[in-house]
């Protein structure tokens, strides 16, 4: 898996001295756990390149994963994206153009909500996002628990997954 986004913060250790003089330290893997960073990572699970019907585009399948606390920068994307949540809430912000949050199968589909400039939706499991070329978002996992999205792109050829904003 590779590293999608830049870590949230860096999370420091500090040991301190407690009654009378009792002093608490962390061990080695405690301090590197501490100052480990939140991520985002992006697993490639399919790809094809110029599908017919499609030429200069990619379809792609990918699974991400939020783990707590970890935010997505504002980014937008150069094409069509589904994703669909399959574990966790997703805390999703639209910033400029619009997103659909969807629920129910892929066959009967149910509009949950038109997203819109400056609204936040609490995307929840098997509810998903339509995101079109262009939109700006942004998201992050406010939970305790991993977040796993199973995201669909038809993207140009050749770009990035995500292009920061």
């Amino acid at each position: 898996m590779k590293r999608l986004l830049l870590p949230v913060a860096s999370l420091s250790l500090v040991a301190a001295g407690f009654g009378a003089g009792i002093a608490v330290s962390a061990t080695a893997d405690e301090r590197a756990a501490a100052e480990a960073p939140v991520t985002v990572t992006r697993q490639a699970l399919a790809e094809v390149p110029g599908p017919k019907g499609a030429p200069n585009r990619t379809l792609g399948l990918s699974r991400v994963v939020v783990m707590p606390g970890a935010k997505l920068a504002s980014h937008h994307h150069p094409g069509s994206q589904l994703g669909y949540v399959a574990e966790g809430v997703l805390t999703y912000t639209v910033e400029t153009g619009r997103a659909k949050l969807m629920k129910g199968p892929g066959d009967a589909p149910t509009l949950v909500k038109v997203i819109k400039p400056g609204d936040t939706v609490r995307v929840r499991p098997g509810h998903w996002l339509i995101e079109e070329q262009g939109e700006v978002h942004h998201a992050r996992n406010a939970g305790e628990v991993p977040i796993v999205i199973y995201i669909a792109t038809l993207l140009k050829t050749g770009e990035p997954a995500a292009i920061p904003d």
